[in-house]
């Protein structure tokens, strides 16, 4: 298996995890706070697994450079930009609607990286992106819409537009990270996407953080009263993000995200296996179809 789909199928994963266990961490602190412990705890796990790849497998760090700390630093802002826009969908009573549309990373990323930087694939792996999309969508509007007409109708509520904002922002930050992986200078591309966990985890820790020390100064002794489960959440963002960098240092964006929406796989089985909750077969379909858009990126690669 090439490690690019090993390292999105993990990613889909650790972020299923981390989800519901920063829910939990939700009715403890507010959003800015509980997005600050992801990456305040995520520099010191990204650090380790560095040290782990350095003495496992070898090699030395590269030295950064402006372009590079510009791509990291868009790449942070363009995470916290699209987590901020994806949490105002959901304000809008819109949860559904909002992730759905958020899902349109893939292809809005294949669009942007095909103008950009010059990403090109078949038009199998097009067509297993637009299916792994439409499996997605299905699966999240099913029940709420009923024909074309009222999807399009969806798509002018608010909790959509700020869903295809979200989207869209994550869409730049991968590529971001995509182009700063690609600045350094080191041979392994591997531990070229941990460096940058650790950059970006920083200058994240550093955005967030000022923004809520400004506006919620009372907020920040809670990021360390809730130290144990906001360190499993930030070990849990980091392992997650560790796997989408690598996929990004070694495969295009597209193909990467396309893969990674098999994170609404694990959703479904967690709700399945742990929640005894019964699938519907819009869900069995809708997996299906995500399942068979992978299978035809793959391919298409």
């Amino acid at each position: 298996m090439p490690i690019w789909v090993a390292a999105a199928l993990l990613a889909g994963l650790f972020q299923t995890w981390r989800t519901a266990l920063q829910q939990r961490l939700r009715g403890q602190m507010s959003v800015d706070a509980a997005a600050v412990v992801r990456y305040l705890y995520g520099v010191p796990v990204g650090v380790l697994l560095v040290a782990l790849h350095l003495a496992l497998i070898g090699g030395s760090l590269s030295g950064p450079s402006v372009p590079y700390l510009i791509y990291c630093a868009l790449g942070g802002l363009g995470q916290i930009i699209g987590t901020n826009l994806l949490i105002m969908s959901f304000a809008q009573r819109g949860f559904a609607v909002g992730t759905a549309y958020s899902k349109t990373e893939a292809v809005q990323a294949a669009l942007i990286a095909l103008v950009f930087l010059g990403e090109g694939f078949g038009g199998l792996a097009w067509l297993g992106i637009a299916v792994s999309v439409g499996g997605t969508l299905y699966l999240s509007l099913a029940g709420r819409v009923a024909s074309l007409r009222e999807v399009a109708a969806a798509t002018r509520q608010p909790s959509a537009l700020c869903g295809l904002g979200a989207g869209f922002a994550f869409a730049l930050c991968a590529i971001a990270i995509r182009a700063a992986t690609q600045e350094l200078d080191g041979p392994d591309a591997t531990l070229r996407a941990l460096e940058t966990l650790v950059v970006i985890n920083a200058m994240q820790t550093l955005m967030q953080g000022s923004w809520l020390v400004a506006r919620e100064p009372a907020s920040v002794p809670m990021l360390f009263r809730t130290w144990r489960s906001s360190a499993q959440v930030g070990a849990l963002s980091a392992c997650g993000s560790a796997c989408w960098f690598t996929g990004f240092a070694h495969a295009p964006v597209a193909l990467v995200r396309a893969v990674g929406q098999t994170e609404i796989l694990f959703t479904l089985l967690f709700s399945r296996f742990f929640l005894h909750e019964r699938m519907k077969r819009t869900d069995v379909m809708g997996a299906l179809a995500v399942v068979g858009g992978v299978v035809l990126v793959l391919l298409g690669r």
